[in-house]
């Protein structure tokens, strides 16, 4: 009796095992999925031109620009200093202490970043810096910098960069666009959650009950992919 239960015993357990093994697996073969996802996004080698043409101007409310896209380290050297500037005018007091030049320089010029830049007359008036990339064993595009310069803000031009975005995402198969956004940076967070119904996404501090105090929250828009 006592070698019978002892064989059960281990035949339960190696049948667990065997299953977790399998689960171990899945797991695996599900974010080398999304990783492909990723490299075969970032073998783009511009985004934009997955879209057609129309997408490629914006003219609006007094807001004629054309819109270009391509790898932060392939822009011109005055594309990325413009790029870097408008980030340091724009968001340097709401990053306060933690703002460092040299960091933020260092990644607006990452081997991954991307710009989407639009010109008016031949300047540049707005620009994303966005990557292809994992969070959290997903695929996905996400939005690191989106800086408009004065003259172009509130006549509709970010709400198409945003979009844009969402469509190149679409494009490439990535599961969700994810963005940070600042507490203290109320006309942001009411432009992305109640203009273009981005929620707080499950990995925001917030939403996992982070120990920590943080400055911000983490918002994502699921991007709704074709069936194959």
């Amino acid at each position: 009796m006592f070698c019978a239960v002892t064989y059960q015993f281990k035949g339960k357990n190696n049948e667990k095992h065997k299953l977790r093994r399998e689960q171990r697996k899945e797991e695996a073969k599900k974010i080398a999925d999304e990783q492909s996802l990723v490299n075969a996004a970032n073998s783009v080698k511009n985004p934009l031109h997955l879209l057609i043409p129309h997408f490629h101007k914006y003219d609006r409310n007094g807001v004629n620009v054309t819109i270009e896209c391509g790898f932060a380290k392939d822009w011109p050297e005055d594309i990325q200093q413009w790029g870097f500037e408008i980030t340091r005018r724009n968001m340097k007091d709401l990053y306060g202490k933690e703002w460092k030049d040299k960091e933020k320089r260092a990644e607006l010029l990452e081997d991954t970043a991307q710009y989407l830049v639009a010109k008016q007359e031949g300047e540049p008036v707005a620009f994303c810096h966005f990557r292809f990339d994992m969070d959290f064993d997903l695929a996905v595009l996400y939005c690191y910098e989106i800086q408009l310069e004065e003259k172009v803000q509130r006549k509709g031009l970010g709400r198409f960069l945003m979009q844009l975005m969402e469509l190149m995402a679409f494009k490439t198969q990535m599961r969700k666009v994810v963005l940070t956004v600042f507490h203290d940076n109320k006309a942001a967070m009411s432009f992305y959650k109640s203009r273009l119904n981005y929620g707080v996404d499950e990995t925001s501090p917030s939403a996992v009950e982070a120990e920590w105090e943080v400055n911000y929250e983490i918002l994502s828009k699921t991007i709704k992919l074709q069936s194959k």
